[in-house]
């Protein structure tokens, strides 16, 4: 038996918020209903209160969006949570995203509130939030360096004002896996009341944790992990999109979970989200780099070239690769991989030709860079 995850995908909110990164709305409506085809549960379309221009691209993924879930963020502010109301008029299935400080250096530096004060606030727009849409988040922002009894009281206050999912983020990136699974335990244990609702986790990357942590909030029981497409976001970014859905692929039936997503999707939604944020993959990428399927070593070419899985733990088609596995040749490759690409390009080698055409493609390979099918097409007619 399987349950299932809710992926909540924050591109178009906490991914705008990369440095550089401005989405307009046919940007926004483009990943948005990218997102919709591939079945995710939730898309955070943004933050209304940030500006009028905001809050009608919210509006205009709300009135676009009918399948998944379209959400809006908001401050733990009476003002944010009307703006993200008027945002979300349209929606068929709205979900408004409150948050408020919750570690005590950030409420004492940022917040400049004392903790009865915070719980009151929450306890109020929480229930304003609820009075707008059924479907109301909560997020105790920087909870995994909050103190756990403060937590629990923040957590407790918002269900009973009608938030139905509660959201634990690491704001700041900088917890491990074990912690993370440690916080949402004892959560559990200090407020009962959770096992009717929807447990989230938001994870940072300014340690290269966040993919590990999201499946580790998963292991200890979160329903719902909120993503960007690669990773982009504040900072080192957001948890990325395409490595949870491919590890949940990979990894679900051990976790004893699954998702509704369409992975096949995964890779041309990265190129869609690389183009209009202006923000490149990078090559060693994993899931959607460029050479996330690119063997150049002689041994790895040869063993792929036998059997695929033997040096790769994803299949590209799950993804949506439009090339697949694929044999770079370079002063690292090996017979096998050379004679492969000759052979496909029409050279069938054998014996003392085949040694010869080898020697002379180390020569090319041992000057540095990616050897060509013209330089291969080269190597090969001059052993005719």
């Amino acid at each position: 038996m399987t349950h299932k995850i809710a992926i909540f995908d924050t591109t178009l909110r906490d991914g705008e918020q990369a440095a550089g990164v401005c989405f307009d709305v046919a940007d926004k409506l483009a990943i948005a209903r990218k997102l919709e085809a591939m079945r995710v549960d939730v898309i955070e379309a943004g933050f209304p209160a940030a500006s009028e221009a905001e809050l009608a691209a919210v509006s205009a993924v709300a009135a676009a969006v009918g399948d998944s879930t379209v959400c809006a963020l908001a401050r733990a502010v009476p003002s944010d949570v009307e703006a993200a109301a008027r945002a979300l008029e349209t929606a068929a299935q709205p979900r408004m995203h409150v948050f408020i400080n919750s570690s005590d250096v950030q409420l004492r530096q940022q917040l400049r509130k004392e903790r009865d004060q915070v719980l009151a606030q929450v306890e109020d727009v929480v229930a304003q939030a609820h009075a707008y849409v059924a479907d109301v988040e909560f997020s105790p922002m920087d909870a995994t360096r909050a103190d756990p009894g403060f937590l629990a009281e923040l957590v407790r206050v918002a269900l009973a004002a009608g938030a139905c999912t509660i959201n634990l983020p690491d704001t700041v990136g900088c917890a491990l896996p074990d912690q993370i699974a440690d916080m949402i335990r004892r959560l559990r244990s200090a407020v009962p009341e959770l096992v009717q609702r929807t447990i989230s986790f938001h994870g940072q990357d300014d340690l290269g944790l966040a993919t590990a942590n999201s499946l580790a909030a998963i292991a200890a029981g979160a329903g719902q992990v909120e993503v960007a497409v690669n990773g982009i976001g504040e900072r080192a970014g957001n948890t990325a999109f395409e490595e949870v859905v491919i590890a949940l692929k990979k990894h679900g039936p051990w976790l004893g979970v699954e998702t509704d997503v369409d992975a096949t999707g995964v890779y041309p939604l990265s190129r869609l989200v690389a183009e209009r944020s202006g923000m490149a993959v990078s090559d060693n990428k994993a899931i959607v780099g460029g050479n996330a399927f690119r063997h150049a070593s002689g041994i790895h070419q040869d063993g792929v070239l036998k059997a695929r899985e033997t040096y790769e733990c994803v299949d590209p088609a799950w993804v949506g690769h439009p090339v697949g596995t694929e044999i770079v040749l370079g002063k690292l490759s090996g017979r096998s991989g050379f004679l492969a690409r000759a052979a496909a390009l029409g050279y069938e080698l054998a014996g003392a030709r085949a040694q010869e055409a080898f020697d002379a493609f180390q020569v090319v390979a041992d000057r540095g860079g990616v050897v060509g099918d013209d330089q291969i097409r080269s190597i090969c007619a001059s052993q005719r």
